[in-house]
């Protein structure tokens, strides 16, 4: 009799399977920002979902389970960090996310990167280096 040979990819690989495209939430309260990363996104085969505060993004990463979240720092109801820090208390295999903020502070970048955010973009950015952080992210 064979065996079946389990495949141990995350959850997250199959989501993407399962829809053909990866997953990615925007949790930023900026409208235009918003639309310039959702059309970036949608262009190179992303499926997007949006949040425009940080107690909504957090209810839609814990229900929705995206691939990827691009994560404001400054917003309203929760900051980024707040955000942050709990995704990474709750998950056991923690959602990849993006921080991005028009914060200058390299504090606030170490605090990021000790709560183990995965990239760290300073608005303004160039949307090919958000892409290629989310494609290098997502493979």
């Amino acid at each position: 009799m064979a065996t079946k040979k389990t495949d141990s990819k995350s959850s997250s690989d199959s989501k993407a399977k399962s829809t053909g495209k990866s997953r990615v939430l925007i949790v930023d309260d900026d409208a235009e920002i918003i639309t310039a990363i959702r059309y970036g996104l949608e262009a190179k085969g992303y499926e997007v979902l949006i949040a425009r505060d940080g107690n909504q993004g957090l209810a839609m990463a814990e229900r929705e389970q995206p691939d990827l979240v691009i994560l404001d720092m400054m917003m309203p109801k929760r900051s980024g960090f707040l955000v942050l820090e709990k995704l990474r208390r709750t998950e056991e295999n923690p959602t990849r996310v993006i921080m991005i903020t028009a914060n200058e502070g390299s504090r606030h970048k170490a605090y990021a990167e000790m709560l183990g955010v995965d990239d760290y973009i300073r608005k303004p950015f160039a949307m090919d280096r958000l892409i290629e952080s989310v494609s290098r992210l997502l493979s």
